[in-house]
């Protein structure tokens, strides 16, 4: 996630910086910092923001199961941790999840597949 994505977001959210910090547990001035690119953003704050967006902006008609979307092998789906914990619209909050029928290596390398998907495109379009 780069700096612009997290002001869109926090925008998204109608949170100013903060009203984000407080939410969040973190420091007005890590906001701050995020915002101006001057820190990178982690992948557990990343992560917390983006499941805040997908509470606020994701229609419960919009909330399918993300092997259903994805049409993924049945095989597959029953060794995939978003199956195992019925998070199938949460596929993007949790690590280790089978897309493209292999687990990612990284979180950075899991949200560039997954900024690519249906499912995460639902949120944050």
């Amino acid at each position: 996630m780069d700096s612009q994505e997290f002001v869109n977001i926090r925008k998204k959210l109608d949170k100013t910086q903060k009203q984000l910090a407080g939410i969040m547990g973190i420091s007005l001035k890590a906001v701050c910092s995020y915002e101006q690119g001057w820190r990178t953003i982690p992948g557990h704050v990343e992560r917390q923001l983006i499941f805040l967006l997908s509470q606020k902006v994701t229609p419960s008609e919009e909330t399918a199961n993300c092997w259903d979307i994805r049409h993924c092998p049945e095989e597959k789906i029953k060794q995939c941790p978003a199956w195992e914990f019925s998070a199938g619209n949460l596929c993007w909050f949790i690590g280790g999840t089978l897309c493209n029928n292999t687990p990612h290596a990284t979180w950075q390398k899991k949200m560039e597949s997954c900024r690519k998907c249906s499912v995460m495109q639902r949120i944050i379009r």
